[in-house]
């Protein structure tokens, strides 16, 4: 309609022009709001409850450092998505009630932090109930729409893709097992960040890295020419999600300029949970499901140096790493905090790198 009244409005119909203006429009939104928005949560004393059996440099650094930074983001994000993206786009919508659910449940785990002087928060059960009922709601309507594909693409692999629904010959339909795969993505995914979100803007970094990686697979997915030449599956409506991904870059971006080391405001789980869960159901959308295992490489070591400091300790009485996460162990070895932030976002970046180069390798 607007191109009738001006053929320069033509130019919205460029994804690859929505997307810069979506990383600008989240970018210049968090760039103005953090500043007031810290020092309300500076007047309100809603600060970060920081743990006790951390590194007793964060009990001396970090106290009255305000939390829930998440926010901003997460408003950015969907304005930004709401602006610049085609809303009649069915996995634009999946993504969203994702992004938005899991950030609802970072804000309660937040919420009880501060109000309650703890640093215990929401229970971990309550946290995976949540995350599981708002997981499944998404896949169930995503799958009821038929934007939902019962398959995984091996990544290096050319023409190679496990299907549940067909897995052998006679084999009933397994397709609702791919449900639970793609849950156990969006829950593992969104607990990982918020694991890695303990250093200064060091979840943001590999958050960005990630979601612009997977801006450009949404890219290649929801064009058929080019997901034909690339030999990856193409998705009806993918190419919006890569209008999100770059409003979730810019909406880093904004924050990253607050949370750089020292932080003026730290993330809060109500960030991390929701960036996460968005990484984990756009991996599944647009079908590359297991490169987010390279991607977001960062995460799988944070979350797998947890699995192993306790399941070794709970069998031996001894530990593996000197702290976990890991890059608390990193700081006990004595790297100061930028020099861990710094090569940590390093390996983010070459991982992404590499985890696009599997694109022609196919």
């Amino acid at each position: 309609m607007l191109v009738e009244l001006n053929p320069a409005f033509n130019v919205f119909r460029y994804t690859t022009f929505r997307m810069a203006w979506a990383l600008m429009t989240a970018l210049g939104f968090c760039y103005l709001i953090y500043p007031p928005f810290i020092n309300w949560m500076k007047r309100r004393k809603m600060a970060q409850i920081i743990r006790k059996d951390g590194p007793q440099a964060h009990l001396e650094t970090k106290v009255g450092t305000p939390t829930m930074g998440g926010l901003p983001i997460i408003v950015g994000v969907v304005l930004s998505a709401l602006l610049w993206c085609r809303l009649d786009s069915g996995p634009l919508w999946v993504v969203l009630m994702v992004f938005v659910g899991y950030g609802c449940i970072g804000f309660i785990d937040d919420w009880k932090k501060i109000s309650e002087g703890s640093s215990d928060g929401l229970s971990g059960r309550w946290k995976l109930i949540l995350q599981a009922v708002i997981g499944i709601g998404a896949l169930a309507i995503a799958q009821q729409r038929g934007d939902l594909h019962a398959s995984v693409a091996i990544p290096f692999l050319k023409n190679t893709m496990v299907n549940f629904e067909e897995l052998w010959v006679g084999a009933p339909n397994l397709g609702f097992v791919y449900l639970f795969f793609g849950l156990f993505i969006m829950v593992g995914v969104s607990n990982a960040v918020n694991l890695t979100d303990g250093l200064d803007g060091l979840a943001i970094g590999p958050v960005m890295t990630s979601a612009a990686t997977y801006g450009v697979l949404a890219y290649v997915a929801g064009y058929s020419g080019f997901a034909a030449y690339l030999n990856v599956s193409h998705v009806e409506g993918a190419s919006e999600l890569s209008v999100l991904c770059m409003a979730v870059v810019g909406a880093g971006l904004g924050f990253l300029w607050y949370n750089a080391f020292p932080a003026q405001i730290f993330m809060g789980d109500v960030g991390s949970l929701a960036l996460g869960g968005l990484l984990g159901s756009v991996a599944i959308l647009v079908k590359h499901e297991l490169l987010l295992v390279l991607v977001g490489g960062i995460f799988v070591l944070e979350a797998m140096s947890v699995i192993i400091q306790v399941s070794y300790f709970k069998r031996t009485g001894k530990r593996v790493f000197l702290m976990a996460p890991i890059h608390h162990h990193f700081e006990k070895k004595g790297w100061s905090e930028p020099k861990i932030i710094v090569r940590f976002w390093i390996i983010s970046v070459l991982l992404a790198m590499l985890a696009l180069t599997t694109l022609k390798l196919r």
